[in-house]
């Protein structure tokens, strides 16, 4: 119980920053085994492999999405019930949850497999990377059992205020994850397989570590009666899971049908902005960390209603989440040249140009940091308070965005409007959040619930 933490109590800018830099690191832990991944493959195997690791980008992440979405708007009644001190409600939760994942991941690897192939042609993939995109995203899906595992322990510890743990197992994995990319890639030659079968194992210890932890959690060891299927809870958990995760199948929607328009513009812009779109994850791996630590807050003190917290932490986090952004924009601009060089085969004839294009995207997307981050702070909120209507309409609106840009933009004005399709979609999606964030947080009670001697005395201890 020592790693768990109540965050209705204390100073709030305190709490979500000392929870949110485990997790910042955890993700940028994450994030640096990915790029581990497509720097080995861009220098052991060429930037043909590289564009078709690129090629399956969203793809991938829309999988991915739907498991971290899924995962963690499951973990949101946990941290209210934890907040509000009911250590059966708290039970009844994690035992729900852990049954629906499980399904959810069978059926979600079955799907995946099916349409691996199709929608790799569908989004007009290069015949010449094509069989190595295909072998890349059959691989990475046949994981995704693992990769669900390990979203919902590190989401479970992340709703009872744990950032610590999830930090630990990334920092095993990583390491082991650049082993294993260097045996199979550069010793065995499995080309991108190899880095893919590296990724999942690398999340699979990560689990294993996760779990052991969990084990040992007081406060979660169930009987019997909490894995008895009960109605109400499971409603309540698919009411807080499936809006973030069609939330997430509009913006990876969105995503692919941008990825085909890129497809079109050759090999050179395709590992261009691979080589960007892996920097990507540590540009907003940040924001993702600060979303986590709101969920947590906003979660546990709805739950508790301390609803003044709920206000002054949101202030906090947009502060917080802004002078992040800057600073990490600004060392992109100084640092990113260098940084992407890193992915690009010096002695290709083409890196140059791929280069130019990379560093011009990273660019833009820097600049525009400080509304993602915003986008991050205002969907966060509303999760916490397990409001989902706006946050599922900024979803779309990333959608439509995307889908103009692909469709229409590119046709009128060139390649170029690619490059700013991500930000315009961050901001027509900040734009829609903090609305919604703002008409949701006036809604609430300006005074905190009362709490009676016997419902303090019955809160979980720490």
């Amino acid at each position: 119980m020592s790693r768990i933490r109540n965050m209705t109590v204390g100073s709030p800018a305190k709490l979500l920053l000392s929870f949110a830099i485990p997790l910042i690191l955890t993700n940028l832990g994450q994030q640096l085994y990915m790029i581990v991944d497509a720097i080995i493959v861009g220098q052991g195997v060429g930037v043909e492999a590289l564009a078709a690791v690129g090629a399956t980008d969203w793809t991938y992440w829309l999988a991915l999405w739907v498991m971290q979405a899924l995962t963690q708007g499951f973990a949101i009644l946990i941290a209210q019930h934890f907040g509000e001190g009911s250590g059966p409600k708290v039970k009844k939760a994690f035992a729900m949850t852990i049954l629906l994942c499980a399904g959810l991941a069978l059926l979600l690897t079955g799907v995946c497999l099916l349409i691996a192939k199709p929608m790799l042609h569908l989004l007009e993939t290069p015949e010449p990377i094509f069989a190595m995109a295909s072998d890349y995203l059959t691989t990475m899906f046949s994981g995704i059992l693992v990769v669900m595992a390990y979203n919902l322990a590190a989401s479970i510890l992340r709703a009872l205020g744990d950032g610590k743990t999830p930090l630990i197992a990334m920092a095993i994995a990583a390491v082991t994850n650049v082993a294993l990319d260097l045996l199979f890639v550069l010793v065995f030659h499995w080309g991108v397989v190899g880095a893919a079968v590296a990724t999942v194992a690398a999340q699979l210890i990560a689990f294993f570590y996760c779990f052991a932890v969990l084990k040992r959690i007081e406060l979660l060891r169930t009987s019997r009666e909490d894995w008895r299927p009960e109605g109400p809870v499971i409603k309540r958990l698919i009411a807080l899971g499936f809006p973030l995760a069609l939330q997430h199948v509009l913006i990876a929607g969105g995503g692919m049908i941008l990825q085909s328009a890129i497809n079109q513009q050759g090999l050179i812009f395709i590992a261009g902005l691979t080589a960007t779109n892996k920097i990507f994850g540590l540009l907003d791996s940040s924001a993702i960390s600060l979303g986590f630590a709101i969920t947590t807050y906003m979660a546990q003190n709805y739950g508790a209603g301390r609803y003044r917290r709920i206000r002054l932490g949101m202030r906090k986090a947009a502060l917080i989440a802004v002078t992040l952004s800057i600073l990490i924009a600004l060392v992109m601009f100084l640092g990113g040249r260098f940084i992407l060089s890193l992915f690009i085969d010096a002695s290709n004839p083409h890196a140059g140009e791929v280069l130019a294009v990379a560093y011009r995207y990273l660019s833009i997307v820097s600049a525009m940091l400080p509304a993602l981050y915003l986008l991050y702070v205002f969907r966060s909120t509303l999760q916490g308070l397990g409001s989902t209507g706006a946050s599922l309409l900024s979803g779309f609106m990333e959608f439509l965005v995307r889908v103009l840009a692909a469709l229409i933009f590119v046709r009128l004005w060139g390649s170029s409007v690619i490059l700013f399709a991500e930000p315009s979609a961050w901001v027509a999606a900040m734009a829609v959040l903090a609305l919604g964030c703002i008409r949701r947080v006036r809604e609430i009670p300006t005074d905190d619930l009362p709490v009676s001697r016997e419902a303090e005395r019955s809160r979980i201890p720490v």
